[in-house]
């Protein structure tokens, strides 16, 4: 089973194939890891921006000697890449202990973003390991369905798999992006658009500045602020809520700023 280092690795790479080419080692040597070898998380770390010290908390404590910034990438954006892996995590699978006890260590500060990050580190603090897999269980999976249906084909066409979907595909491709083996979701899923735009945000991918500003207008600004706003009030939120929060107000802001820069 890998943990949670390898997979924000692989994600931000865009794949174990795409990741094992960029270090140059065979995509079965990365298949078979179930963490990032010690030796390798430094050559990780360059080729896909995440830094250390969440590749490998172990050997990189927070704040710890060595832990230096990723790169030549604008500060703003690796915290924008950032708030795009967070809820790329939390949206495509179930909150582990790790992942619960990560966001009880979120801090904020008066702004909404800051407010909304508390909110979601109270949150994560007062359940348990087991409701949280419950509650994402209810809202995502479900019997025959969850609550929620976090794609970009029902939102805009309400029914799966439509013409959002083979857009997304034509915008992956053209980012020299490939679908990781096993995957079971489409790609229109929330968590791997919010995916792809950390990788954008942080300048892991070889695309040109325009492409993030375009891969949000054509693929999360038409429907995911109402995606947000309901997850905030489905009825089985409740650490999702929080989520919900995040995710609306971080979107509000990235809609600002990409009109900011016209």
């Amino acid at each position: 089973m890998r943990d949670e280092g390898l997979d924000l690795a692989i994600r931000a790479a865009g794949g174990v194939g795409a990741l094992a080419r960029t270090l140059g080692i065979s995509q079965p040597s990365v298949s078979n890891w179930s963490r990032i070898p010690a030796e390798r998380v430094l050559a990780v770390e360059t080729a896909t921006g995440v830094s250390r010290s969440l590749l490998r908390p172990d050997l990189y404590p927070q704040g710890g000697e060595g832990d230096e910034p990723e790169g030549a990438v604008d500060e703003i954006d690796l915290l924008r890449g950032r708030e795009y892996d967070l809820l790329a995590h939390l949206l495509g699978k179930a909150p582990t202990a790790q992942t619960l006890e990560a966001l009880r260590g979120l801090k904020g500060d008066s702004s909404p973003l800051g407010m909304a990050h508390l909110a979601l580190a109270d949150a994560a603090a007062r359940i348990t390991p087991e409701a949280a897999s419950r509650e994402y269980f209810d809202l995502f999976v479900g019997l025959g369905r969850g609550e929620l249906l976090p794609y970009a084909s029902f939102y805009l066409t309400g029914f799966l798999h439509e013409r959002p979907l083979a857009a997304v595909r034509a915008d992956l491709k053209s980012l020299g992006l490939e679908r990781e083996g096993g995957l079971k979701d489409p790609e229109d899923h929330i968590a791997i658009l919010c995916d792809v735009m950390a990788g954008l945000a942080g300048r892991r991918f070889d695309a040109e500045d325009s492409a993030e500003r375009g891969f949000f207008e054509r693929h999360l600004k038409p429907w995911a602020p109402r995606f947000f706003a309901d997850l905030e009030i489905a009825p089985s939120s409740r650490l999702y809520k929080a989520v919900g929060v995040v995710g609306r107000t971080f979107l509000e802001i990235e809609a600002e700023a990409f009109e900011i820069g016209d």
